[in-house]
């Protein structure tokens, strides 16, 4: 068959795409047609109540969302994609170490991994219809995946607002190829299986959700720990609990999850690299940090963000072998680390936490880092007055 007939046999170029994904390693492959999603509207309500938090970037290209011609102009057909990572049970931390989201286990940038499984498909595709046009991406492009996803059939959007496939759970990634080709569609996902089921929302440790369905991802911890480049409200610190990065405590509670994990435990694999050394973090400067985690997840919220988050994670801990690290870390560069050490050490406590701060009081001045070490004095000698005996 030639080019020119197989660009205008959908039906066959259908049947090549998704032999070629799977092939590439996309467990789950839907096809939609590129229409306006309905979710465009839920986006605006959304953003207009503020639960994007820091992610200016969603408001300043919320029109775009409207329609994926915006992705790829003429675009008729899309293809989604999921990319599934480890669903394996994780290591509970020790004092001292964090937990990193199970999507960062392997230690590679996701967008590196898929971008390149995509430029495969998007020239094994163009290669059989040289006359079309296509466009692979992957959560940064203004696109409402999930949408999409339900529209071609792949699963449904559960309370936590994850797409959820009946026997792959949640634990995947999302992609989308867009073309100018006409396709054969799959019929879209209709049914939510969520049912009365609230284990997702009533786990979340910072009450994220709303209400089903709806995240104000300013109280989630993955926002917080990634996205969020302030001083993490003091609030909301407590139930960052022992994430370093990420969380994926209403993924781990999923029902739905528990097949897949149940399938991956079963497996002889070797155990998930989901813990960092806190304490070892602190010794990293800028050229040592961007060394190690530079091609990695982790560089997302630099060296400033994991250490601000590593020092919230000590203080949950009450980890006091981290004093000499989190009293040095009181005269680093950053603000926001010198400002969650200061926390960090008002809530382990105890004389030499306490002698620290006192000492930095002397020679700090940025006004908000003062704020943070003059509250963690006054908790420290709120402790320090309650375990003294009288």
């Amino acid at each position: 068959m030639s080019d020119l007939a197989l660009t205008a046999d959908p039906g066959r170029l259908t049947e090549l795409i998704k032999s070629a994904a799977q092939h590439l390693g996309f467990t789950l492959v839907g096809f939609c047609p590129a229409i306006q999603p309905a979710g465009v509207t839920r986006l605006s309500e959304w953003l207009a109540r503020g639960y994007a938090g820091e992610m200016d970037y969603l408001a300043s290209r919320s029109a775009a969302y409207e329609h994926p011609r915006h992705v790829l102009d003429g675009v008729r057909s899309i293809v989604m994609l999921s990319l599934p990572y480890s669903a394996a049970p994780a290591q509970l931390p020790a004092s001292g170490q964090g937990r990193i989201s199970r999507y960062a286990w392997t230690g590679a940038d996701y967008h590196d991994v898929i971008h390149d499984k995509l430029k495969r498909l998007v020239t094994l595709f163009l290669d059989s219809a040289p006359t079309a046009r296509a466009r692979g991406v992957v959560d940064t492009a203004p696109l409402l995946e999930r949408e999409f996803a339900q529209l071609a059939g792949l699963g449904w959007v559960g309370k936590n607002t994850l797409l959820i496939n009946k026997p792959a759970g949640s634990y995947f990634f999302l992609a989308a190829l867009l073309t100018d080709a006409a396709l054969v569609y799959d019929e879209p996902f209709s049914a939510d299986h969520c049912g009365a089921c609230r284990a997702c929302l009533d786990a979340c440790p910072t009450q994220a959700f709303v209400q089903p369905y709806v995240l104000d991802a300013s109280r989630c911890i993955s926002y917080l720990t990634i996205e969020h480049k302030s001083p993490i409200p003091h609030e909301l610190r407590p139930g960052i609990g022992e994430w370093l990065f990420g969380c994926d405590v209403c993924q781990d509670v999923c029902p739905w999850n528990h097949k897949a994990a149940d399938a991956e435990r079963s497996k002889s694999t070797p155990p998930p690299m989901n813990l960092l050394d806190l304490i070892a973090l602190f010794e990293l400067g800028d050229d040592a940090f961007r060394q190690r985690f530079r091609h990695t997840p982790l560089w997302r919220p630099k060296r400033r963000g994991i250490l601000r988050n590593a020092a919230i994670v000590l203080g949950n801990q009450r980890a006091a072998a981290a004093i000499p690290a989190l009293t040095h870390a009181l005269s680093d560069v950053e603000p926001l680390i010198r400002g969650a050490s200061a926390w960090a050490l008002g809530q382990i406590g105890g004389q030499e936490a306490l002698a620290a701060l006192t000492t930095r009081r002397n020679s700090e001045f940025e006004a908000s880092v003062i704020e943070e070490i003059v509250l963690a004095i006054q908790i420290a000698q709120a402790a320090c007055s309650q375990s003294s005996p009288r």
